[in-house]
């Protein structure tokens, strides 16, 4: 479930991207975000213009490793000699944003309970709650076309993200992007607790305290102004390593 190959002949940089990566599929695992050996996470291979790192198809997110990780082109196809195998379908969407969002080396896709309910919604992420608020006005909406297997479809895509750090797939699912890994699973996390949060919220059948939008803008610019700025992200980030650590080091191998 390995190639020792792969990490012997990383650069120290990609060395580095493969252990966050492995580590990003570990903490999605136990956060309980997979969908069994379905969708992806991905990043960019630093100093490779056009390479990207995927899991290998048919792995459990808890077993992946930062060797068992694939390194593939802008349309999946496999690049070295990885013999582990990859699903070139899966990688439309991510190929799609790692094509045009020059910002986004790390892309994240998922299918949660939450996630896929909340798209289901014609109103979709609604604005009832303080973590809801990270996301007010920064989630693009991308309508249903089927499977994502059409390679045209990756403009559509790319037009319906725009300049968010997050996609609600309607009908489908959910789909981060930033930065850094850690800029990307913060936003997954907490995109998919806000939808949490509203699920069952709106499970109880009560009426609901509204936020008005003069406060949901406020609350949005007051995380636009303090998670990045003050290192947030990056103190969430160590710890979230640490917690891998004390989960399985073995990720790293």
């Amino acid at each position: 479930m390995s190639n020792v190959k792969a990490i012997s002949a990383a650069s120290d940089a990609e060395y580095e991207t493969r252990v966050e990566l492995a580590a990003c599929y570990r903490l999605a695992a136990h956060y309980k975000m997979t969908d069994l050996i379905y969708t992806h996470t991905t990043a960019r291979v630093p100093g490779e213009p056009g390479h990207f790192l995927i899991n290998p198809y048919g792995y459990m997110w808890e077993e992946i490793t930062a060797s068992s990780l694939v390194k593939i082109d802008v349309d999946g196809n496999k690049v070295g000699d990885n013999p582990n195998p990859v699903n070139p379908a899966g990688f439309t969407i991510h190929s799609a944003v790692h094509m045009t969002r020059h910002d986004a080396a790390w892309v994240m896709h998922t299918h949660t309970r939450s996630g896929v309910a909340v798209s289901c919604l014609a109103d979709g992420l609604l604005p009832l709650n303080q973590i809801a608020l990270q996301f007010y006005g920064r989630v693009g909406y991308h309508a249903y076309e089927g499977i994502a297997l059409d390679l045209d479809e990756r403009e559509r895509i790319t037009q319906s993200l725009a300049d968010h750090p997050a996609l609600i797939l309607k009908n489908h699912g959910l789909l981060t992007v930033g930065e850094t890994a850690g800029q990307m699973f913060s936003n997954m996390f907490y995109l998919n607790r806000a939808c949490e949060i509203q699920e069952s919220t709106l499970a109880m059948g009560r009426p609901l305290a509204d936020i008005p939008p003069a406060i949901a803008q406020h609350a949005k610019e007051q995380y636009d102004q303090t998670s990045i700025a003050d290192g947030d992200l990056a103190l969430e980030w160590e710890a979230q390593m640490r917690l891998a650590d004390r989960l399985d080091p073995g990720f790293r191998n």
